[in-house]
C-alpha cells in the first residue's frame, strides 16, 4: 500500500503549465494527461466524479445547486455528504484494506463523510447577524490545533472580493500538518479561479496566479517526495475567456414565465408560481418547467436567445450523462464566451439587498460578480466596505453592499466542455509506472485505488 496525495488544483490547464515549474516538474519525473471532464464542468459536479467515479446521472450532483422539488427552495453549496450518490473512493479502498485513512481538507461535501481527518470552511453565523471566518473539522480538536498553528480560516480571502492566495496557503500549511497521518490526503486548491475569472485566462494577472500557486505548492510537493508519498493533481476544468453574459431569468421573465413577489420594495424569485426560472451555474443553466406542456414553448425561448448553445431536453441530457431527477426540465449550455447570470429583476432599484453583498446560499444562482469591488464606482464601494468593516469591529451589524450588479465585468468562465484540450483540465502524476496520454473523470476513483496499490473487487 502507497501514501497518495490528490491536489485538486481548480483551473490549472495544460497552458498554464508553462507558468508552474513545480508542477511541471512533478510530470516530467511522472507523467501528464489530458483529463475529460463532466457537464457541468463545475467545481460539486466534477469533484463527487472523481471522488464515486460515476456521472452526474448516477451521484445525483448536477451543478454547485439545484432547485430542492421537495422543498420548493434553491440551494447552492450545501456541505453534507449524503447529497452525493454512490460509493465514495474511501469505502471502497477500506474495503480492500480495512482501517485505511483518509483525510479532507476542503473537497466539497466534507460534512458528514466518512473521512478521518476533515477540513472545510463554516462560518460562525452569530445570532445578530454577523458572519466570523471559521472553519469545521474532524475530530473537533483539530479545530484548536490547526487554527492555533495558522489562525483563523481565511474565509474573506477564500471567496469574494478580496478572495486572494492566502486561503490557498492556509489549505496547503493544513494539508502539511495531516499528510503524514494519512494514507490518502486530498486537498482542494482554489487559487487559480479568482484572477482568471477577474481578468482572464490570458491575462498577465492569471499568469501571475499560476507562478503563486505553483510557489506555494512547492514545500507540500517537497515533503511529499521526501516521503516518499505519490502526488496526483487533477483539475476540474480550464478556464476559458468571458465576453457576453447572459439574462437567462431576465428572459423568461419578459416571456411572462418567471414570478417574482415583492417584500420592503424587493423583488424575489418566486419558484412555487413560475412557469418557469433558470437555475444558473457559470456556463450551465438548468431551467425548471413544472407543466410538461410548457417545455417546448421554453425551449424554443432559450435556443433563440443570444449566447445559448445547447438546450439539452431528457433525452439529450441522456447523451451527457446528466439525466437525474434533480436536474431541470432543459438544461442549457453557454456558447463559448458567454455564461449565465442569476438576474431576474428588470429595474436595478428592484433587487434584492443580498444582490450587492457575497451571499453564496441566498442567491437563486452563481454570481462571479461577487469577485468584484464595484469597478463602476470603485471609490464609494470601498468607502461602503470600510464603513461595513468599523461596524463589524464594533459588534453591529453589517452590510458589505459593494458587489457591481453588472456581469460585464467578469473576464473569465467555466462549464461547458472544452473546445481545445489545451484549455481543458489536466492530470499529473510522479508515479511513470502509472502513465496514460488521457484520462476520464470517471477513471480518477479508479486510479486512485491503482495509486495506492490497493486491490479492490466490485462492490
Amino acid at each position: 500500500m502507497n501514501k497518495l496525495l490528490v491536489l485538486d488544483v481548480v483551473g490549472l490547464t495544460p497552458r498554464l503549465l508553462a507558468h508552474t515549474p513545480h508542477l511541471r516538474a512533478l510530470a516530467d519525473d511522472g507523467w501528464q494527461a489530458r483529463l475529460d471532464t463532466v457537464l457541468p464542468a463545475v467545481t460539486c459536479s466534477v469533484q463527487s466524479t472523481f471522488l464515486t467515479g460515476a456521472l452526474p446521472r448516477d451521484h445525483g450532483v448536477v451543478g454547485n445547486g439545484w432547485y430542492f422539488r421537495e422543498l420548493g427552495e434553491i440551494f447552492l453549496w450545501r456541505q453534507h455528504n449524503r447529497l452525493v450518490g454512490g460509493e465514495k473512493v474511501w469505502d471502497a479502498a477500506r474495503r480492500a484494506h480495512p482501517g485505511y485513512t483518509v483525510a479532507n481538507v476542503c473537497w466539497w461535501y466534507a460534512m458528514g463523510a466518512a473521512t478521518d481527518y476533515t477540513v472545510t470552511p463554516r462560518p460562525v453565523y452569530h445570532a445578530d447577524g454577523r458572519k466570523s471566518p471559521d472553519c469545521y473539522t474532524r475530530p473537533p480538536a483539530l479545530h484548536d490545533e490547526l487554527t492555533a498553528t495558522l489562525g483563523p480560516f481565511p474565509l474573506f480571502q477564500y471567496w469574494g472580493p478580496t478572495a486572494s492566495l492566502r486561503s490557498s496557503e492556509w489549505i496547503i500549511d493544513a494539508t502539511r500538518r495531516l499528510l503524514p497521518r494519512a494514507d490518502l490526503t486530498l486537498a482542494y486548491v482554489p487559487h487559480l479561479d479568482y484572477d482568471l475569472q477577474r481578468h482572464g485566462p490570458d491575462s498577465p494577472e492569471a499568469h501571475a496566479a499560476a507562478r503563486d500557486v505553483d510557489r506555494a505548492l512547492a514545500p507540500l510537493l517537497d515533503q511529499a517526495r521526501e516521503a516518499g508519498t505519490t502526488v496526483l493533481v487533477v483539475s476540474e476544468y480550464g478556464i476559458t475567456p468571458a465576453d457576453r453574459p447572459v439574462h437567462i431569468n431576465q428572459a423568461l421573465r419578459r416571456a411572462g414565465l418567471l414570478e417574482v413577489y415583492t417584500q420592503a420594495g424587493m423583488e424575489y424569485l418566486d419558484p412555487w408560481a413560475s412557469r418557469a426560472f433558470a437555475v444558473a451555474d457559470h456556463q450551465v443553466a438548468h431551467v425548471y418547467v413544472p407543466d410538461p406542456a410548457d417545455v417546448p414553448a421554453v425551449a424554443r425561448l432559450a435556443a433563440e436567445l443570444p449566447g445559448v448553445d445547447l438546450v439539452l431536453d431528457r433525452a439529450a441530457q441522456r447523451d451527457h450523462g446528466i439525466d437525474h431527477e434533480r436536474s431541470g426540465e432543459l438544461v442549457l449550455v453557454a456558447a463559448p464566451g458567454a455564461w449565465f447570470t442569476y438576474y431576474y429583476w428588470l429595474d436595478e432599484t428592484r433587487a434584492p439587498d443580498f444582490a450587492r453583498g457575497v451571499e453564496i446560499h441566498r442567491k437563486p444562482g452563481y454570481d462571479p460578480a461577487e469577485l468584484f469591488l464595484d469597478p463602476a464606482d470603485p471609490r464609494r464601494a470601498k468607502l461602503r466596505a470600510g464603513m461595513g468593516l468599523v461596524r463589524k469591529r464594533l459588534g453591529l451589524r453589517y452590510a458589505m453592499n459593494v458587489v457591481p450588479l453588472d456581469g460585464g465585468w467578469v473576464r473569465g468562465t467555466h462549464g461547458r466542455l472544452p473546445d481545445d484540450p489545451d484549455d481543458g483540465p489536466v492530470a499529473l502524476c510522479s508515479d511513470p509506472g502509472t502513465a496514460r496520454d488521457r484520462l476520464a473523470a470517471t477513471d480518477v476513483h479508479d486510479l486512485i485505488l491503482d495509486l495506492a496499490k490497493l486491490s479492490v473487487s466490485a462492490s
